[in-house]
């Protein structure tokens, strides 16, 4: 059975589909009919083609939705990775991490290396895929979720924020080390390393080796009991080579030379 569908603006579809909030059938209305025409679909067939558009429009809003919510940096995806810039970098670890097995596994990931090597890049890519997935994720800057923590104790907010950030399947410190500590901030920490050992996944970036991490912690005791959380079943990413942002720049400066030197 043949379809003949009007694919002109005013067919009658688009007020009613306006007025059922049906925006995806709404976007590819004309194409689909343009299609069904040409390929002389069935009524049943068109109408799939338009339910699965609505449907691939409420999936692609809900991802939008839990990127907002997780705090991942739009765009700092796998794709946009400049792999090349970091040639040391492990390319089929970071292939095989980004399966998200060691969310599902309630493993660590520790990341460390020079600043500008792409470190939150990265960290940010795997909870982008991690959400993707249906894990619930956070990703936040280390001493920004834990001043929020700290502030929530004067609104009596302090249990629940701190069991939403032990609850999350995956939770993203970034920039650990990069900036000092209070002692209060560091008891935290500590409790959310330690109620999520063997029970959710931990990515930390830091610009730190890891073997200066146990005197940001500053109590030796502390330090010992965090590490060994820590590290107990993960795995470590090392960056090395020079700041990425760098090199851009410099390569700027050489375009601007250049560019220069041809108009004298």
């Amino acid at each position: 059975m043949s379809l003949a569908v009007n694919s002109t603006p005013t067919h009658p579809l688009l007020p009613k589909l306006k007025q059922l909030k049906l925006s995806g059938m709404l976007g590819t209305l004309e194409v689909r009919a343009r299609q069904a025409a040409e390929e002389n679909l069935s009524a049943a067939e068109f109408l799939a083609l338009l339910v699965d558009d609505e449907l691939e429009r409420r999936n692609q809003r809900r991802l939008r939705c839990r990127l907002l919510e997780a705090g991942c940096q739009e765009g700092k995806t796998l794709a946009r990775f400049n792999f090349a810039a970091v040639p040391t970098l492990n390319r089929a670890q970071v292939v095989e991490l980004a399966t998200c097995g060691f969310v599902e596994r309630q493993q660590n990931l520790l990341i460390c290396g020079p600043t500008g090597v792409g470190k939150s890049h990265l960290a940010a890519a795997l909870s982008y895929e991690a959400v993707k997935r249906g894990y619930r994720v956070l990703m936040r800057p280390v001493h920004q979720l834990l001043a929020d923590l700290h502030a929530a104790r004067a609104d009596g907010g302090y249990s629940r924020r701190l069991l939403k950030l032990c609850a999350v399947d995956l939770l993203v410190l970034d920039d650990f080390g990069l900036r000092p500590l209070p002692v209060p901030a560091i008891d935290d920490l500590y409790e959310i390393i330690s109620q999520r050992y063997e029970q959710r996944s931990l990515v930390i970036t830091s610009n730190r080796a890891l073997e200066e991490w146990p005197e940001i912690f500053g109590d030796g005791l502390l330090a010992s009991a965090a590490m060994d959380r820590l590290t107990h079943h993960a795995q470590t990413l090392i960056i090395r080579g020079a700041s990425y942002r760098q090199l851009e720049r410099r390569k700027e400066v050489e375009q601007t030379e250049s560019s220069d030197a041809k108009s004298e």
